[in-house]
């Protein structure tokens, strides 16, 4: 089965760390990407939350929003859509993702439509 692993941070923290502390971690991240390279169908980092748009549309009409949808403490930094056997293999993998340490890792199964 296919899991999303959503991982969300504090933006502020990554944003104030030092170089060192930034290539540790990415370090890392590419060692859990190369470990589950078979597995994994999709990843990517993304843009901080201050590069976001949000789009409605209220009665045919199409608003935007700089932005993200609502303002938390930790936002979306990323993701991985990864096949594991099962969800006790999906939290195992989750808890190898550097962010899990800081932040959290949401899991999700992802929806197959035949």
């Amino acid at each position: 089965m296919k899991y999303a692993f959503l991982i969300y941070g504090n933006e502020a923290a990554y944003a104030n760390a030092t170089e060192e502390e930034s290539q540790q971690e990415m370090g890392e991240y590419f060692a859990f990407s190369n470990a589950y390279r078979a597995a994994t169908s999709a990843s990517e980092a993304l843009m901080p939350t201050s590069t976001a748009t949000t789009v409605r549309v209220r009665d045919g009409k199409t608003l935007t929003t700089d932005g993200p949808f609502a303002e938390t403490k930790e936002a979306l930094g990323g993701f991985y859509v990864i096949d594991c056997a099962n969800l006790d293999e999906a939290i195992a993998a989750a808890s190898r993702i550097p962010g899990a340490r800081s932040g959290s890792v949401e899991i999700r199964p992802v929806v197959v439509f035949q």
